[in-house]
């Protein structure tokens, strides 16, 4: 993840990857979709794309994703599944409608620093996931009021 590690990893660094037998898929997270678009351009089946953003699921499948390694699915598995699996039996319509309806959702779940903003939702629905552990800390009040709300919304 270029975000957390200030690192990305290339289309021509990808395509020497697809190279070794035991690396069989990526979690492209770089958030450039015109990097997706390369990458699986000049892998096609070598390497399986998955989409390691949240906001970006149904435009990876566009380019010849399979799936997801997502937050959102850790509050929202059934829907999370359910638009992937839409997308994959040829709902695209169906599909796109559910990423839209996610993207607030998804934007409150990344206004602090990962996981502070999941482990808070998984609190709020009920599971005792306790607080981060340092050096990270709990989420703040308004960053947490937003979350309910969305999450409010979200499940209406």
């Amino acid at each position: 993840m270029p975000s957390r590690t200030g690192v990305n990893i290339t289309p021509e660094t990808c395509l020497e990857l697809s190279k070794i037998p035991n690396i069989v898929a990526i979690k492209e997270a770089s958030g450039n979709i015109s990097q997706v678009a390369k990458i699986a351009n000049m892998c096609g089946d070598n390497l399986h794309i998955y989409s390691g953003n949240d906001d970006q699921i149904v435009p990876v499948l566009s380019l010849g994703g399979l799936g997801v390694i997502s937050v959102l699915a850790n509050i929202e598995p059934k829907f999370t599944h359910n638009m992937v699996t839409d997308y994959l039996n040829g709902d695209t319509k169906k599909a796109l409608s559910s990423q839209l309806k996610c993207l607030n959702l998804i934007d409150s779940l990344f206004c602090e620093v990962n996981p502070i903003p999941i482990k808070a939702a998984l609190n709020i629905k009920g599971f005792n996931c306790g607080i981060p552990r340092l050096p990270l800390v709990e989420m703040s009040r308004s960053s947490k009021i937003n979350l309910e709300k969305e999450m409010e919304s979200f499940s209406i």
